[in-house]
């Protein structure tokens, strides 16, 4: 196998991985010989999806898992161990939307779900995959954020300060751990017609056509075409990529 697409023998962690990104991820990497750690808050996909996974022969464990809750990554993290002996990869996917309105009509309620899940969720995953990966002597964690984390998304302040919070985290952590040969990176996708779209309100034709007008492109990103970038960026052959925030975005950042 070509040694940028070669997984085998990697020990992997995906969280939001019952749908979405994560999922596609999941399959992508077992099919190229990763093995998995699989973590989602909804227990009935993530049933689904490590059965899928293991009849095309992939080897895979799994919990469900609330992010927002620190017990829960530690957790995963031995049940990593423990299954396999080591984490060499953690992807930190798992996110959650909110409903758009302007700055001053959004509540409290609205920006402590994001903070709990978008961005502590990604700290908490961190600082338990980390001194997993330091005891392996490498590791790549790659955070899902987003282009909102780049830039200004109106209509979804919250969203938009917790990714940048994970573009923070991730230029951070790359700084710190440099010189243990941990690799952290994000991935910043613009809008994708995956469940987290629907659950941020975008449900119509007429509103999803809205949000295309920021891309040169003028399509949105196809789910596979983000996780076929993940699968570039995380793959053994790329070892010298650290701190970066990637944007997917159809040439949107270009303007």
């Amino acid at each position: 196998m070509d040694p940028l697409l070669n997984f085998q023998g990697q020990v992997a962690i995906i969280t939001g991985a019952a749908d979405g990104f994560g999922r596609l991820l999941a399959d992508a990497l077992a099919y190229r010989g990763c093995k998995l750690v699989l973590a989602d808050i909804n227990e009935e996909l993530l049933a689904a999806a490590v059965k899928d996974l293991r009849e095309a022969g992939g080897d895979v464990v799994s919990m469900a898992a609330d992010v927002s809750d620190e017990s829960a990554h530690k957790s995963l993290v031995e049940l990593a161990l423990e299954s396999y002996g080591k984490l060499d990869i953690a992807v930190n996917n798992a996110g959650i939307a909110h409903i758009p309105g302007a700055l001053h009509t959004l509540d409290a309620e609205t920006i402590d779900a994001q903070f709990n899940v978008n961005l502590k969720g990604v700290f908490l995953g961190m600082k338990y995959q980390i001194p997993a990966m330091l005891s392996n002597g490498k590791g790549h964690v790659l955070n899902v954020s987003s282009m909102a984390g780049l830039g200004g998304a109106p209509k979804a302040a919250p969203y938009s300060a917790v990714k940048h919070g994970v573009v923070g985290l991730t230029k951070t952590a790359a700084v710190e751990y440099g010189r243990k040969n941990i690799q952290v990176n994000a991935i910043c996708p613009f809008f994708s017609p995956t469940s987290l779209l629907d659950k941020g309100g975008f449900t119509t034709e007429e509103s999803r056509a809205q949000l295309v007008m920021g891309s040169p492109m003028k399509r949105m990103a196809d789910p596979q075409e983000v996780v076929s970038a993940m699968i570039l960026m995380l793959s053994p052959a790329n070892s010298f990529m650290s701190g970066q925030s990637v944007a997917i975005d159809g040439a949107m950042s270009a303007w």
